[in-house]
């Protein structure tokens, strides 16, 4: 069974079809990409998925589940997990602050157990702290702990997002251009880091990405749409040979 199932999803904004028709599945274990042209409708399928918005119309099951009418935050309790395009962490925060904040979704305690500082709740706080520090040392973090996210150069600021999003404790995590704005080295650096996530946590990888040397390196499959609507899919050799595809990218007409 998919872990991951969209179906006919749609949106629309006015009389604008931001999302008209998409429908693709996600098997366990797998880097799956979607790539398009800018305002394809890629990061609206995210906060489709994600429940930040209401599909016009369509499914999405996670795990055999419907999830469709679900909101924002079950979706985390069921593990599911994301990153955004532009980052969005808490500045004048410490790094292990805002990693400490994914495990929000898995607080089992009430505020007058957390007020009194009970037993339950300092045994609570150790899990959530032994989680974290496993985040931050797969991806290699110890240096930036304890350092305020506002003074961190900006590669080290996409790693702690991710960092964030993996501390939920995800079987399914979406990375939203994981690559962008990242230099070479770091990109591959990010290559190395979702290949880990696969093997090394179990994870299956949903990633929305411009760079396509990365997605041809870690992904098994590739959606491509645009103007909200499906392509291709395949493998990523497959769908960069596709004529809709190329005529997408580059402007040209297919030929009849």
């Amino acid at each position: 069974m998919s872990l991951l199932e969209v179906d006919d999803l749609a949106i629309h904004f006015g009389g604008v079809k931001a999302v008209d028709g998409i429908s693709f599945a996600v098997e366990p274990g797998e880097v799956f990409a979607i790539i398009g042209p800018n305002g394809a409708g890629k990061s609206t399928i995210f906060n489709l998925i994600s429940r930040i918005y209401e599909p016009t119309r369509g499914r999405i099951r996670f795990d055999g589940q419907d999830i469709t009418r679900l909101r924002a935050h079950d979706i985390a309790r069921l593990g599911i997990a994301r990153t955004f395009q532009n980052i969005e962490l808490f500045d004048h925060s410490t790094v292990l602050a805002n990693l400490l904040m994914g495990r929000h979704s898995h607080r089992a305690t009430n505020v007058v157990q957390d007020i009194l500082f009970l037993p339950k709740v300092r045994r609570e706080e150790r899990a959530h702290r032994r989680k974290v520090e496993e985040v931050i040392e797969f991806l290699e973090l110890e240096a930036y702990r304890g350092k305020m996210i506002a003074g961190l150069p900006y590669g080290v600021r996409k790693v702690v997002e991710i960092g964030r999003a993996l501390a939920i404790g995800p079987r399914l995590i979406l990375l939203d251009e994981p690559a962008s704005g990242l230099s070479v080295e770091e990109t591959q650096d990010m290559a190395f880091w979702i290949e880990d996530m696969r093997r090394e946590m179990g994870l299956t990888v949903l990633m929305v990405e411009h760079d396509m040397s990365l997605v041809t390196q870690v992904c098994d499959r590739v959606l491509a749409v645009a103007n909200g609507r499906p392509l291709a899919l395949g493998t990523p050799a497959e769908v960069q040979g596709h004529p809709d595809v190329q005529a997408a990218y580059l402007g040209t007409e297919r030929a009849s």
